[in-house]
């Protein structure tokens, strides 16, 4: 059984990246802002170690780079990244449409826990739903993120479901500081998720196709756009974090 003290600092270090990571999605961490280890230690009140753990933890997710003199900086994705993202996400969500319907008999107990999992999701994608069509961005990318998780998770592949959340994640980043200052963000925010479910539930293959090829082309359009309208980068020049900016556990205990 691993020691006391080493779940703690695994916990801390976790609590530190998800705080992080949200800084970066909610766009008060700006694409190229630059921080130190030392710089967000003293800001949560921590030690070194578990921050310098939690920010290359969010390096390997390519949601920060680092610079051995200067520290991390806050990745900055350009359009051709995001539609990069797109088309991978296109590829694996293919597969993951074959998948739901490969199998013509499933056996009860599959059908039993395919059928608890979709109720999880149904969930996530109503409330993903009501937030795109209320502009609310923050509650919106926390419910899609996990909309999208699991529904990877429904092909019982981890891997897969890791991949499609990492690009999510990644593709959200890229978008934030585009939709916050954009009057005409709540246009741009997808609000199939209802019908995706629905169309997965009925095991409906065409209408699973239907709505996958609207999310992609609305994602694609969305990308045309920014390019014809420019910049080339969104938002102000990037700022370090300020101590009143993060919000995060003061103490090694904090949930």
């Amino acid at each position: 059984m691993p020691a006391r003290g080493a779940v703690t600092r695994s916990t801390l270090r976790q609590q530190i990246a998800d705080a992080l990571r949200d800084e970066v999605l909610a766009g008060r961490l700006q694409p190229g802002c630059e921080f130190t280890v030392k710089q967000i230690a003293e800001q949560y009140g921590v030690s070194a170690t578990p921050v310098r753990e939690a920010l290359f933890d969010l390096s390997a997710q390519g949601l920060l780079e680092s610079d051995q003199h200067r520290g991390f900086r806050v990745h900055q994705f350009t359009v051709a990244d995001y539609r990069a993202m797109v088309e991978a996400r296109t590829l694996v969500i293919d597969g993951v449409i074959r998948d739901v319907f490969r199998d013509q008999s499933p056996s009860p107990e599959r059908q039993s826990k395919y059928r608890e999992a979709l109720v999880s999701v149904h969930r996530r994608a109503e409330e993903a739903t009501r937030a795109a069509r209320g502009g609310d961005l923050d509650i919106l990318i926390g419910y899609d993120l996990r909309f999208w998780r699991e529904l990877g998770a429904l092909t019982g592949n981890a891997y897969i479901s890791d991949f499609l959340h990492r690009l999510r994640v990644q593709a959200w980043m890229f978008a934030v500081p585009y939709l916050r200052g954009d009057v005409d963000a709540r246009d741009w925010l997808w609000k199939g998720h209802a019908d995706l479910v629905a169309a997965v539930a009925d095991r409906d293959r065409e209408a699973l196709r239907v709505v996958i090829d609207e999310y992609y082309s609305h994602a694609r359009s969305w990308a045309d756009r920014l390019v014809a309208r420019g910049p080339a980068r969104p938002g102000p020049e990037p700022q370090p974090p300020a101590a009143d900016e993060l919000a995060g556990p003061t103490h090694p205990g904090a949930a």
